[in-house]
Order: structure tokens, then sequence, then C-alpha cells
């Protein structure tokens, strides 16, 4: 039986991000992928053009269902829209001893909002303390917690505030900023920095997403947090480097680029 990972986040009707992304990632890093679907997305590669919440019985039930008969080794989460579906979530999260990684999505690629400004005390308060791993980017770092990061000095800073909402690890992703594509993983007492060249390839949509599947997949094959994260920068980067062109906006990250050529 492979190690298996359950997400809980929004689908992605047009297949780059979200839910399409997380399974299309883990199937890739030789796991067995599981969804709990919170929200639904009307999503192309020029943007998202409007969502629906599931009920959150829904999100319950779908969830239970997973875990009560097959398990989890690890759990991912993504978008949740909104502040009863966070704490639903986290409340489900709570009970289980699986690690998890939150990403704290709060916008997409394009700049549209996926996340109520009214769940934002909702995933300080509830699902950030049951993080193993929260992966935000700068963006997200500053709607949190108000810190606004310009440089590679300012991560540290960003880490800390983020640390001081509850998870175990901060992974803080530098990737809006200009140079190497930084990232800084701690704990608060070890530091870790991943860096990797900057492709320059605009098709990067689902880069988030597929780095949370990607280190979750690491925890659930009994990694480390730090080789996790490791091994899950290297995927997401070559993924990037592949990434294509799809529709007439930004297209997906390649997550079957390990594959190579002719694959299809």
């Amino acid at each position: 039986m492979p190690p298996r990972v359950l997400t809980v986040a929004g689908s992605d009707s047009g297949g780059g991000a979200g839910i399409q992304a997380d399974l299309k990632t883990m199937l890739a890093l030789g796991t067995h992928g599981m969804s709990v679907i919170a929200a639904v997305t009307a999503q192309n590669s020029l943007g998202v053009q409007g969502y629906w919440e599931l009920p959150a019985e829904a999100v319950r039930a779908q969830y239970r269902s997973v875990v009560d008969d097959i398990g989890v080794q690890a759990v991912k989460t993504g978008m949740l829209a909104s502040a009863l579906l966070v704490e639903t979530v986290a409340e489900l999260l709570a009970g289980s001893t699986a690690p998890v990684v939150v990403d704290p999505v709060g916008v997409s690629k394009h700049g549209d909002s996926l996340l109520a400004p009214s769940a934002l005390e909702s995933v300080r308060r509830k699902l950030l303390p049951v993080a193993t791993v929260a992966t935000p980017n700068l963006d997200e770092v500053a709607q949190l917690t108000g810190v606004t990061v310009t440089d590679e000095n300012g991560l540290r800073r960003a880490a800390d505030a983020i640390l001081a909402l509850g998870p175990r690890w901060a992974l803080i992703k530098g990737g809006h900023l200009a140079g190497d594509a930084v990232d800084l993983l701690t704990d608060g007492t070890a530091e870790h920095w991943l860096r990797a060249p900057r492709h320059d390839n605009r098709h990067t949509h689902g880069t988030g997403c597929t780095l949370a599947s990607a280190i979750a997949a690491g925890l659930a094959k009994g990694h480390t947090v730090p080789e996790a994260v490791t091994a899950a920068k290297e995927y997401v980067t070559g993924a990037i480097e592949a990434g294509f062109a799809l529709g007439g906006g930004i297209g997906p990250v390649d997550h079957g680029w390990r594959l190579g050529p002719g694959r299809i």
C-alpha cells in the first residue's frame, strides 16, 4: 500500500491548482492522494470567475469517510473559503495524529480573493495551531500578521510572526522577492535556507498548492520536516521550469516533469 495523503481544499476547474494540482503532485511523488472538496471554483488561465463553498456537513462527511476507513499518513489544507469551513477543518484535524501541512490560501495566482476577510481570525486562532508546517507566501504573511517583507532579511521576522500563531514549523516562501527563489524553513531554533534559480517562465499557476502537497507526500513517507521540504522545493522548481502555456493567460506548472518528454 502506498503512503496515503489527504488534501482538503478547493477544486480548480482549469486543472492547474487546488485539488487537481494536489492529486497530480501526490501521484507523481509515489503516494495515494485522496480529497475533501471544500469549495468549487469556476477558474481558468485568466482568473477565477466565481466560487461556491460546500456545506460544512459535506466537508465533515468527506473527511470522516476517508479517515475512518482508509486512514491517512499526512494531510494538506488549501482553499477553505470561509470562517465556518476553516473552523470545521481545524476541529477535524485537531483530532488527528497525522502531520498537517497548512497552505493558508488567501488569493489566487491572478489576485482573486479565495478567503473571506472574516475567516482570517479563524485561520490565526484555529487552523495554524494544528499545523505541523505552515507555508504562507509573502502576501499571506502580510494578511495574517501585518508583517511586510521586502528583502531576505525580512524572512526571519515573517517566520517569527507566523510561528507565534502556533504551527510547529514555518516555511516562508520568498518567491516574490528579487533574485533567486529563496525560502526560509524554521521551527524557531533551527533554520534551513532553501535556494533555487529563478526560471524565466510565467506559467506558474499552482506553485503553492504543489509545494504544500509535495511536503505532505514527503511527511507521509516518514521524512522529517526539513527532508520533506527540501525534496518538495526540488520538485516544484522542476515543475516551474517545465510549466507550459494553457489558454490565454497563466499556464500551470508541469506536475509530471520528471517523466520526461513524450510521456503523454
